[in-house]
């Protein structure tokens, strides 16, 4: 009697688990309405204005295109907080999961999520140089599983110094601050270096390794340059307030690439709004979930630049704004 017992009981808890088993929803990659939902994981290397609007204009962009957060669009998103070996973890993650597409913001976290696959879709925003960074084999031909849109515009840099030289005709020195572990700040220096050479300017730099060391550096710059210029260098622009501090205390106009830091204390910049990339490089998302090729996709960047004035930091950086400055200018009220 006790293994016939024995053999009834455990048919019967095998019966009951069978049953829990099935009454546990299932991930089928579908909502409510049987409507397949999309998964984009998003790595971003840093907190800062630009970047933060880069991903809001690439999440604009999908939801104009029919792709809706809870909807039929699930977005996993991670913030490398300036660490390179975040990263890696976080990039591993995001390809672990399988997500449809990834969006990778600035040059390290596109270069981090690059390595780790060579299958899954990746579109890459704010990357100065994604040649050099070895992203894609051309512009107009990236050649393999990753495309995007790059922050640099040809002339912006050039269009920045004239800028400077027709505002402060009497400055001769323009101070610069940037990580020379980032490959896109690297790339932008030389070009600073390379146009005011050209136009008979010297250029002075500060580098620094982490984000605490920001305001050490603009501290460095005080009585050796007129002039403060900031490139779109993730760990600078991440300490911004800490350069906005400096140039506020010691009457040094701050210039930056970033539009966005003109709002946070920069005095002008000469360049475009990030939210504005970020929203290309969404539709170009939308582009190859509908299965075109990102080798296919030339890589983008904007092509409308403008000059962008705080008349609130001029004023804390002793500047005195003319008709001159402010015509045809955006003034940044904040």
């Amino acid at each position: 009697m006790k293994p016939f017992f024995s053999i009834v009981m455990v048919c019967s808890l095998l019966l009951l688990a069978a049953c829990g088993n099935s009454s546990e929803p299932k991930d089928t990659g579908k909502n409510e309405d049987g409507k397949k939902v999309v998964k984009i994981g998003i790595a971003q290397y840093a907190n800062h204005p630009s970047l933060d609007g880069a991903r809001e204009g690439f999440l604009q962009a999908l939801k104009d295109a029919g792709y809706e957060e809870n909807v039929n669009l699930q977005v996993d998103f991670h913030n490398a907080q300036g660490d390179m070996n975040n990263n890696l973890t976080i990039a591993q993650k995001l390809v672990g999961d399988k997500n449809d597409l990834i969006l990778a913001i600035a040059t390290p976290t596109a270069q981090a999520v690059a390595k780790a696959t060579k299958d899954i879709p990746v579109l890459f925003t704010a990357v100065t140089d994604p040649v050099t960074s070895k992203l894609v084999d051309s512009l107009e031909k990236p050649g393999g599983n990753v495309t995007g849109t790059r922050d640099t515009n040809p002339d912006a840099i050039k269009k920045t110094m004239e800028t400077i030289k027709k505002f402060f005709p009497e400055a001769r020195k323009i101070g610069v601050i940037y990580n020379s572990g980032e490959q896109n700040s690297v790339v932008n220096v030389a070009n600073v270096k390379q146009v005011l050479q050209e136009g008979g300017l010297e250029t002075v730099e500060a580098t620094v390794t982490n984000s605490s060391e920001v305001k050490q550096a603009a501290d460095s710059l005080v009585g050796r340059a007129d002039i403060i210029y900031l490139t779109s260098d993730n760990t600078v622009i991440s300490a911004l307030s800490s350069v906005v501090s400096v140039a506020n205390d010691k009457d040094i106009p701050l210039f930056c690439e970033s539009s966005e830091s003109v709002g946070e204390g920069a005095f002008a910049s000469i360049g475009f709004q990030y939210y504005d990339l970020g929203y290309t490089t969404g539709k170009m998302a939308v582009e190859v979930l509908k299965g075109a090729s990102p080798a296919d996709i030339p890589v983008q960047f904007s092509e409308k630049l403008d000059l962008m004035i705080n008349p609130k930091a001029a004023e804390a950086q002793g500047i005195t704004l003319t008709e001159e400055m402010t015509q045809g200018a955006i003034l940044i009220e904040k």
